[in-house]
């Protein structure tokens, strides 16, 4: 899954939470899922990070 993918489906999941019509059952699930998409956006990004501080001879000071 891209980075793009992973953060649309994590917009649409929170968009979903905040009408609140979903059951407990369905939100924790959303939840659930979400977690997981910030997990592999936040994956993503600090590998491109890496990637780009490597190319670039930039440290990792910030």
């Amino acid at each position: 899954m891209t980075y793009e993918q992973a953060r649309d489906e994590l917009i649409d999941i929170v968009a979903r939470l905040e009408a609140g019509a979903a059951t407990l059952d369905e939100s924790m699930s959303l939840w659930e899922r979400g977690e997981a998409l910030a997990r592999r956006c936040e994956y993503l990004l600090a590998g491109a990070e890496s990637t780009i501080a490597a190319a670039t001879g930039s440290a990792d000071d910030a």
